[in-house]
């Protein structure tokens, strides 16, 4: 694998990716339409170059195409399960009218595609795929991947994320992660706000995690269902108990998942990948951090 494509790369996950393929000695090509990503998170690097575009519209942009990627990371895509109500069309443009068109990309550059799936399909047995829009598209996206491969032998891998959090996160806006609103309230002096009941369940997982489960998906991943998750899950309560601060009850929202939580078996077994990480301890050391800095500019 010399030359790589990465959708979405100047976003949380992609921007992170981008570097390490980079520091891999990986020629990369990232596009994206600049919706959740910055190009605060862009770097300046010989091997690696970016374009403004959607994946929408790629298949008719002459650089994008002029590229000869052997493998696509597909990150690029709509990320938010309750915010996707809301922007069920940007959800269906971004999730499947995109992935429809990285498809066709990949089948035509005979290139590998490397998808990140979301882990929201497997709650409750399966059913949590029909809780929103986001899920249920990401759920069909999965299956069509698949069958690309029936149809026309498209190599690939799919990686499931689980709550990604850590240094990049989106901490302001309606595409912020949770932790990441924690830490701005946090840092406004501002009670925390858990929505209700507040005993959801998640498994979180560091973004330094994911990346090295992605390179390692990337370069010997073969097929479905490599699930990167710590697999232990916290409730959203403990979550922010860790920041010992106040909490706020807010009220519950549409779509909202009961649990989630990674079995990285396959990603165990075939690739020697596990977590590293640990979220509360995260949350610990950065309130430390953050305590420290307030003492010393007081």
């Amino acid at each position: 694998m010399t030359n790589v494509l990465v959708t979405g790369g100047s976003g949380f996950v992609g921007s992170a990716l981008v570097k390490e393929l980079a520091q891999k000695g990986y020629h990369i090509l990232s596009i994206d339409n600049y919706f959740s990503g910055s190009k605060d998170n862009e770097i300046e690097h010989p091997n690696v170059r970016y374009i403004e575009v959607s994946t929408c519209d790629m298949l008719t942009h002459s650089e994008v195409m002029d590229f000869c990627p052997d493998t696509v990371y597909h990150l690029g895509e709509y990320s938010r399960i309750v915010q996707s109500f809301d922007d069920i069309k940007l959800c269906h443009n971004f999730n499947s009218v995109g992935t429809f068109n990285v498809l066709e990309y990949c089948r035509h550059k005979n290139a590998r595609l490397v998808y990140s799936g979301s882990s929201s399909k497997f709650g409750n047995n399966g059913a949590d795929e029909h809780l929103s829009p986001y899920s249920w598209m990401k759920a069909k996206n999965a299956e069509l991947i698949n069958n690309y491969h029936n149809w026309w032998g498209l190599d690939f891998a799919i990686a499931y994320f689980y709550n990604v959090y850590g240094p990049g996160q989106i901490c302001s806006g309606h595409m912020a992660t949770v932790i990441g609103i924690f830490q701005e309230q946090y840092k406004s002096g501002k009670p925390l706000t858990v929505v209700s009941p507040g005993d959801q369940r998640r498994d979180f997982t560091h973004i330094d995690d994911i990346i090295s489960g992605l390179v390692l998906v990337g370069e010997n991943g073969s097929g479905d269902g490599y699930l990167l998750g710590t697999g232990t899950n916290h409730t959203l309560l403990e979550i922010a108990q860790a920041f010992d601060c106040e909490i706020q009850m807010v009220p519950a929202r549409k779509g909202e998942r009961f649990t989630s939580q990674a079995y990285p078996t396959k990603a165990k077994e075939e690739l020697g990948w596990t977590a590293q990480h640990n979220v509360i301890d995260y949350i610990k050391n950065w309130v430390k951090e953050q305590n420290q800095e307030n003492s010393v500019q007081v």
